[in-house]
């Protein structure tokens, strides 16, 4: 019997296809053979010959979207790799492969669910539950990620890259012995795995290694040259060392490659905000944020964009959000703790109430140093230990330079550890007034801590508070039997750890002093500086003028709206008086003419207004010569600009406040005896600067009067100012020495008492 037409073509369709799917095959094979070893476009033109042919041809089509995703077309993977489902959705594999297109493209959660499609088909498949891992990591749900891992490893005992993603998480959690241990395993099993040697230079950044870290990350580039995420490492690293071209290069080029890349972007933010590129930092941020709302970095990063700007309470808004997803974000709650400082309405209670909190979270955690025992006298040359970063040309380091420069050697031994990557003439100048010198910027806070109990410190000093470079961690240790903060950035640390804060009864009042961990102790005046001896005053200005001109020589970001309210109402009250604004960033023709604005907003004219921007040190002082009246900035007031005004004759106007950093300029213009010029209210502020202005015979007296003045007082004595200090730190050690002798009496007396029964 005969076959019908329609069963005949059938019949010969199907001997074709069984017959194109014999010789397909053979090129798959081929195909597969040539991807393995990294041919890519020959494994394309194989397969784009099968699916000519045979349209549905599953593993063509499989490879194929395997080679869009390692040429970066994403999108184009994706499409491949979705039809590959819906061809064969019980393809483990393509789920697991269209998942880390997902992951490459920034769409975590459609990663996640792939993945769990590919281990529910699966259960053993260990490349797919350390995939997930890698996935829920980016997440932040670093628990469920590590039982992923572990998964992996028990059904793969030898699998390097669950070791590798392993470590990866247990250094987001601080276990750094343990990360080491989980990449020096991978690459036991697979020595040329390149992440595993990034991962070790990960770890040698978290100890601050940084010579082996580089080394690390160079191992890995030769092995994986242009790889996105070793260079955004690397760029890490140079951000660390403050080598910021060199950092910003790296990151771009990762981006240009990968352009979600989530460290490339975080690190791209974080160097544009240091350089002053806010536009830029604030596109890398939104970005990190679009791809994943739940960013605590991109969160956290948008908020510092926006305190570049001044605008203080957004920023502490994005820091929040940030908070609510990882409570123990330290860079986050430090970002809280600097920009309370500039909040009108940030008071000591709320202030101390952050600083808390990074002890809660942060400090509490970190594991306590049992100082040994020493020999107890109360006269013995105190051996006395700087930890700053701030011993190079800073604001902070001016304030300590002259109390190095006048200790006495023979009754306090000063060893100064410098935890900064760069070095400037002022560096030298410290480096030269030290007993002993420690560059700590390599050592991590167990090695300093190490090195700090070694040299046998009695009175530790932290100079950099909760700034940046700051050793903090290392303080809550408690490597020294006495800790005080000063100098830097004194308005406390919120650690039980930390004994003293150094400041005055004008910074930190009476009223506020319960709210503080810390005991106070006063000196003449929060911070002293080096004198000018230089340059002397000039003449008045408004005498040759004819009009009064105003001068404010502060950071910018410390310019409040307030601030501006309250100089520009002087202004209208002060007729034909003009303001001098001088500050680094007013270099940037954008903020120049965004700071102008406000004032024209408040009816000043633009051309009552001079914008200066950087200079040197010489040229920075002399232009104090143009200025009549200096006014301070509020609520966050100047520190060294206060004292430089002074020096160069220039009275400033101050105001005190309700906090700490509100309260510094009326500290040290009061030291220096000119308390009438410290307003309670901007009523008051205003008041001061109208009522002198009108004043110019008492003015041109004061200006030449004044450097003698400051010479005169205590605060401004830099010997008698070290003379005060000193009796401080052997107050302290007295104090310690009694309180220790006192303990060992009562722990002697207690084990010496008959028993009982």
């Amino acid at each position: 019997m005969q076959k019908s037409g329609g069963g005949a073509r059938a019949f010969q369709n199907a001997r074709l296809q069984k017959k194109l799917m014999k010789q397909a095959d053979a090129v798959i094979a081929a195909a597969a053979d040539a991807y393995g070893q990294g041919r890519y476009a020959e494994t394309e033109a194989l397969c784009r010959e099968i699916l000519k042919v045979l349209p549905d041809h599953v593993d063509a089509m499989h490879l194929l979207g395997m080679c869009a995703h390692d040429g970066r077309r994403l999108e184009e993977a994706r499409e491949l790799l979705e039809r590959v489902i819906a061809l064969d959705p019980r393809l483990h594999d393509a789920h697991n492969n269209l998942a880390t297109v997902h992951f490459d493209l920034g769409n975590l959660e459609d990663a996640r669910r792939c993945q769990e499609k590919a281990i529910a088909l699966k259960p053993n498949f260990a490349v797919g539950l350390t995939n997930l891992g890698n996935t829920l990591m980016h997440l932040g749900q670093y628990a469920q990620a590590l039982e992923m891992h572990e998964r992996a490893i028990k059904i793969k005992p030898d699998y390097a890259d669950a070791f590798c993603n392993r470590g990866m998480i247990e250094i987001l959690l601080g276990q750094v012995t343990k990360a080491k241990e989980s990449f020096d395993r991978a690459l036991l099993f697979q020595p040329r795995h390149a992440e595993a040697i990034v991962g070790l230079g990960m770890v040698a950044m978290e100890l601050r290694h940084h010579e082996e870290a580089a080394a690390k990350f160079a191992m890995a580039l030769a092995i994986k040259p242009g790889s996105p995420r070793i260079l955004a490492q690397r760029g890490r690293l140079s951000y660390e060392l403050q080598r910021l071209e060199p950092a910003l290069a790296d990151f771009d080029a990762a981006l240009a490659v990968s352009p979600k890349l989530e460290l490339a972007l975080r690190g791209k933010a974080q160097v544009c905000l240091v350089m002053g590129k806010t536009a830029q930092a604030t596109a890398a941020a939104a970005a990190l944020i679009e791809q994943n709302p739940r960013s605590e970095m991109g969160l956290a990063l948008m908020g510092f964009a926006y305190s570049n700007q001044g605008e203080m309470d957004s920023a502490i808004e994005y820091l929040d959000r940030a908070l609510a997803i990882r409570p123990d974000y330290g860079d986050a709650i430090r970002g809280k703790i600097f920009l309370q400082d500039y909040r009108a309405e940030a008071d000591f209670a709320l202030q101390q109430a952050v600083r808390r909190d990074w002890w809660d979270r942060i400090g509490s955690k970190q594991p306590r140093r049992t100082p040994p025992k020493r020999p107890l006298d109360p006269d013995k040359q105190i051996v006395v230990g700087y930890v700053a970063a701030e011993f190079r040309q800073h604001s902070a380091g001016l304030t300590l330079l002259p109390v190095l420069r006048h200790h006495d050697h023979a009754k306090f031994k000063i060893i100064c550890y410098y935890s900064w990557p760069g070095a400037d003439e002022y560096t030298a100048k410290f480096k030269a007034l030290a007993d002993v010198w420690v560059d700590a910027w390599d050592l991590s806070d167990d090695e300093l801590a190490d090195r700090i109990q070694a040299d046998n410190i009695d009175i530790l000093i932290d100079v950099s508070g909760h700034t940046t470079g700051n050793r903090l961690q290392c303080f809550a240790r408690k490597p020294a039997p006495i800790q005080a903060t000063g100098f830097g950035h004194a308005t406390g640390t919120g650690m039980p750890t930390m004994d003293y804060v150094l400041a005055d009864p004008i910074f930190i009042p009476p009223s506020a002093r319960h709210l503080f961990p810390e005991k106070i102790y006063d000196l003449p005046c929060l911070i002293t500086m080096e004198p000018v001896t230089n340059l002397q005053p000039s003449e008045l200005p408004m005498l040759r003028n004819g009009y009064v001109t105003f001068g404010v020589f502060n950071r910018i970001y410390k310019i409040s709206d307030d601030a501006i309210r309250v100089w520009s109402r002087i202004m209208r009250e002060v007729p034909g008086s003009k303001i001098i604004l001088k500050h680094g960033l007013l270099d940037d023709a954008l903020l120049r003419d965004s700071l102008i604005a406000r004032f024209i907003a408040q009816g000043i004219a633009e051309e009552d207004i001079t914008c200066l921007g950087t200079t040197s040190r010489d040229a920075h002082l002399m232009a104090f010569d143009k200025i009549d009246i200096s006014l301070d900035t509020f609520p966050q007031n100047g520190g060294i600009s206060t004292w430089e005004s002074l020096y160069k004759g220039v009275p400033v106007v101050a105001k005190l406040g309700i906090g700490a950093s509100s309260r510094a300029g009326a500290s040290i213009v009061a030291a220096v005896g000119l308390g009438d010029w410290v307003g309670e209210d901007d009523d008051g502020y205003v008041e001061i600067a109208r009522k002198f202005a009108s004043q110019p015979e008492y003015l041109a007296k004061l200006r030449a009067g004044l450097p003698a003045q400051i010479a005169a007082s205590p605060a401004g004595n830099v010997e008698i100012y070290t003379r005060e200090l000193e009796a401080g730190y052997r107050k302290f050690w007295r104090d310690y020495c009694a309180a220790a002798a006192e303990r060992d009496d009562a722990a002697g007396s207690g084990a010496d008492a008959p028993g009982g029964s």
